[in-house]
């Protein structure tokens, strides 16, 4: 392990760095059950992983994971509004448009696209199934570029995602009033 250290250069150490700050973030985030605050949360999560993509040189992501940042400040604001959502997902296949470079390009087209429907129509449990589908998404592009940072991040989101809506679904089944 110390000679895989050694060995990676200063932007492959920056990437990896930039992926583990992420993942403190992400797992706050999913670990709280206030929607507001996940989403200040995942805010900070996406400028860590954004830096992270731009070091690895994964343009598509770097761009569409820009993108995410705006589209939670939209969409905390507009919730619903299917007007934004819908330029909000031109925009991103714009982008992933212009920043195309292999196959695997799809993997944060795909997370962008469930990101931004889960965030603009979805509260409590269903948000974060969606959001659950995005971080494979994002965990398949991670695999790929080879951020081991940003490979645990997602699979810890998605650990904490799954025990965070199984929290969620007993609150709801025990107080069947309470919104979840």
């Amino acid at each position: 392990m110390p000679e895989l250290m050694i060995s990676l250069s200063l932007t492959d150490s920056l990437g990896q760095f930039f992926g583990l700050v992420a993942l403190a973030f992400c797992v706050a985030g999913f670990a709280n059950k206030n929607d507001d605050r996940l989403m200040v949360l995942l805010i900070s999560a996406n400028v860590a992983f954004a830096l992270m993509f731009a070091f690895f040189e994964s343009w598509t992501a770097a761009a569409l994971t820009v993108l995410v940042i705006v589209r939670i400040a939209l969409a905390r604001k507009y919730q619903g509004n299917w007007a934004i959502m819908a330029a909000m997902l031109m925009v991103n296949a714009l982008v992933a448009w212009a920043t195309w470079r292999t196959a695997t390009d799809v993997f944060p087209l795909a997370a962008a696209i469930l990101g931004t429907i889960g965030m603009f129509l979805l509260r409590g449990i269903p948000l974060r199934l969606v959001l659950g589908l995005a971080a494979f998404c994002w965990m398949l592009n991670n695999i790929v570029i080879g951020s081991v940072g940003g490979i645990l991040a997602e699979a810890i989101v998605l650990v904490t995602n799954v025990i965070t809506i199984y929290r969620l679904y007993r609150i709801r089944k025990k107080y069947p009033g309470v919104e979840t």
